[in-house]
C-alpha cells in the first residue's frame, strides 16, 4: 500500500473513527484502526464490536493494499504534523509515515484479522436535517438509562410516524420526548431503540458542517450516513415500554412562567439542597400568581424565592430532583415554559411554551 493525502484530511478521518477503537486487552486488534487503500481513496474504520466506524478521505493511491495499526497514536501522530502532504507506505506490516521533515514505522497486524463491520441491508430510511438530529438526541439522551439489566430502556427509541420521527428515553424517574417533522414522509411505521452509547457517538460526530443526515435500519442494525462518515450499530432488542400510560393525560394546576428567570431560581435554590438528597419543593399559590421555590439543609442554611406566574387551577406543591428538574429547563429551546401539576405524588410534565414539540416528565420525590 502507498497512498498519499494532506495532513488535514487525515486527522480529520482519524478524529471521527478512532473515538470509537477500544482499549480492549483480550482483542488488542480493537485498539486499532484499518487503513484500506483503494479506488482512489483511503478508509478508515474502527470498531469495538457494537459500533463501527468508517471514514473515506480523498487521497493519491499509488499501490492499494491494507493495514491496522493503533488508532490513538496514529491519531496523535498525525494530528502533530504539519499542514502538508503524508505518505503512507506499508512494509512488511510496519506503516511507514513521512512528510518534508519526518519519518516515522509504526508496527501495524495484517487486515485479514481486523474485524469486519457488517453491512447494513436496509429495509427502512429517512432523511433529517442535522441540526435538528442533534438538537433531538441532545434533548432526550440524558433520560437513557446506562442499565444492562433494562436493555430496553438503555437507549433512545426512534419511532416513526407519518411524516414526523419521535425520539424518546427514559430511565424511570424522568422521561424525554422529542418530535421532529419531516420534509418527505417515512416509508411506513416502524420504530428501534438506538443503544444510548451510539447516540453519544452520533451526538460528537455530528458538527455545523453536516446539512443532512441519512438513517437507514433492518432489524437488527442501523447505519448512520453524516458526510463522508459512516455509523454502523446493532440495534437494541427488546419492546420499548409503552411510555405514553405515564403522560398524565390533564393537570389540576398549569403554570407559565418566563424560562431563564425560572432556570436561574431553582439553580440558586439547588445550592442549598440536602446532600445526596437534591429535593426541591416548587410550591404554587394561584390566586397570588405565584410560584415558590424552597430548599433546606442543616449544615448550610435554607434558600426561599418567590417568582411570579400565569396559573390556571389551584393550588399546588411539588417535590422534584433539582438535577433532573434543570436537565429539563435546559433543553426547552423558547422563552417560556409551562409547568403542568396534577398531586404531589403524580408526574410532573414540563413543555415549552410554543410551538417546539418537547415533553419532559419528571417523577416526584415523595416526602
Amino acid at each position: 500500500m502507498r497512498v498519499i493525502c494532506t495532513q488535514e484530511n487525515l486527522a480529520r478521518g482519524l478524529q471521527m473513527v478512532s473515538h470509537i477503537a477500544s482499549k480492549n486487552v483480550s482483542l488488542p486488534i480493537l485498539n486499532n484502526v484499518l487503513l484500506k487503500a483503494e479506488k482512489g481513496a483511503l478508509r478508515l474504520l474502527a470498531t469495538n464490536l457494537e459500533i463501527g466506524a468508517e471514514c473515506s478521505i480523498r487521497g493519491k493511491v499509488e499501490r492499494e493494499g491494507a493495514i491496522s495499526v493503533q488508532a490513538r497514536v496514529l491519531h496523535d501522530y498525525i494530528n502533530l504534523l504539519p499542514r502538508e502532504n503524508v505518505t503512507l507506505e506499508v512494509r512488511e506490516d510496519n506503516l511507514t509515515i513521512s512528510c518534508s521533515n519526518a519519518k516515522t514505522s509504526m508496527k501495524g497486524l495484517g487486515a485479514s484479522e481486523f474485524p469486519l463491520i457488517p453491512v447494513v441491508e436496509a429495509k427502512q430510511d429517512f432523511r433529517i436535517p442535522a441540526t435538528e438530529l442533534k438538537t433531538a438526541l441532545t434533548s432526550v439522551s440524558l433520560a437513557v438509562a446506562y442499565d444492562e439489566t433494562r436493555p430496553e430502556i438503555s437507549g433512545v427509541l426512534f419511532k416513526l410516524e407519518g411524516e414526523a420521527v419521535t425520539f424518546v428515553a427514559t430511565d424511570s424517574y424522568r422521561l424525554a420526548e422529542k418530535k421532529v417533522p419531516l420534509e418527505k414522509q417515512s416509508a411506513g411505521n416502524y420504530s428501534l431503540i438506538v443503544p444510548g452509547r451510539t447516540v453519544q457517538e452520533v451526538m460528537r460526530v455530528l458538527s455545523d458542517g453536516t446539512e443532512e443526515v441519512e438513517i437507514q435500519s433492518n432489524e437488527n442494525q442501523i447505519l448512520f450516513s453524516i458526510g463522508e462518515l459512516k455509523l454502523t450499530s446493532r440495534i437494541v432488542e427488546g419492546q420499548y415500554p409503552d411510555y405514553q400510560q405515564i403522560i398524565p393525560q390533564e393537570s389540576r394546576t398549569r403554570v407559565r412562567v418566563p424560562l431563564t428567570e425560572f432556570t436561574n431560581t431553582v439553580r440558586r435554590a439547588s445550592l442549598f439542597c440536602k446532600q445526596g438528597g437534591n429535593d426541591i419543593i416548587l410550591k404554587v399559590d394561584a390566586k397570588a400568581g405565584k410560584i415558590t421555590v424552597t430548599a433546606a439543609n442543616l449544615q448550610v442554611g435554607e434558600s426561599e424565592a418567590h417568582q411570579d406566574a400565569a396559573v390556571e387551577g389551584e393550588d399546588n406543591t411539588i417535590v422534584f430532583n433539582y438535577r433532573f428538574l434543570l436537565d429539563g429547563l435546559q433543553n426547552i429551546q423558547s422563552e417560556e415554559c409551562i409547568l403542568e401539576i396534577t398531586t404531589s405524588t403524580s408526574p410532573g410534565v414540563i413543555r415549552p411554551a410554543g410551538k417546539e414539540q418537547y415533553l419532559y416528565i419528571i417523577m416526584p420525590i415523595k416526602q
